[in-house]
């Protein structure tokens, strides 16, 4: 009787792991900490370029905790030569944050009338964060872009604040639908970033927090750093 011969099994391509959303209920778990570390006017700091096509009569746009400003600083620093970071948005409101909640959820509510009020909440919390766990009112949050020296922008695949519904989630750090240089200038602002110790939410290349909920929890720290700030 003639041996059967086998194939070896094709193993298979690990999982990516699931992107943990600012809805998920263990973001609003992490205990608040605050030691009261003072707010930056970045518009007063030369080191870095802020773009004011978000900047509101208050200046609000421009403020950002002072150990965050320190790390752009660095992470400045690791970019390569005739590389800038360019600051779009820093601290927002907690009305404000809410007012963009809302609006976006209604959007999608258009797009998809038969997503439940849970599916809206979840979808929408991919592009802005619930209001309750917002680490834009914190002020150690930041959305920014790579520019050259003389303030242009680089290609990152998208516009800065792009929406998945609009992109078709090309907005998504790791979409593969965006390949070569923007590919590529994705890595190196994620590189500078990541090495001074903030993290991305990934479905938004631009955003990039430290001290907040969504820190703590990447991180593994007990509490966050920052804690909601309600500027006058």
């Amino acid at each position: 009787m003639s041996e059967l011969l086998t194939s070896p099994p094709v193993p298979r391509p690990a999982a990516e792991p699931a992107m943990i959303l600012l809805s998920d209920p263990r973001i609003a778990a992490v205990p608040l900490g605050d030691g009261g570390e003072p707010m930056v006017d970045l518009r007063e700091e030369p080191r870095l370029l802020v773009d004011d096509r978000l900047a509101d009569p208050a200046g609000a746009y421009a403020r950002l905790r002072e150990g965050v400003v320190d790390r752009l600083l660095a992470a400045q620093r690791s970019l390569p030569g005739g590389l800038r970071l360019l600051v779009i948005e820093a601290y927002r409101p907690l009305r404000l944050q809410t007012v963009y909640f809302e609006r976006y959820r209604e959007q999608l509510r258009e797009v998809h009338p038969d997503w439940d009020g849970a599916r809206l909440h979840v979808e929408a919390s991919k592009y802005v964060s619930p209001p309750e766990v917002a680490p834009h009112s914190t002020g150690g949050t930041v959305d920014l872009t790579l520019c050259a020296e003389d303030g242009t922008e680089l290609d990152l695949g998208t516009e800065v604040n792009a929406s998945p519904l609009a992109s078709q989630d090309a907005c998504f750090t790791a979409s593969a639908r965006v390949q070569g240089q923007a590919r590529g200038n994705r890595g190196i602002l994620s590189a500078a970033l990541r090495g001074a110790g903030l993290v991305n939410y990934p479905t938004e290349w631009w955003h990039w927090s430290y001290g907040d909920r969504y820190w703590a929890l990447s991180t593994g720290a007990a509490r966050t750093c920052y804690g909601p700030v309600d500027l006058p």
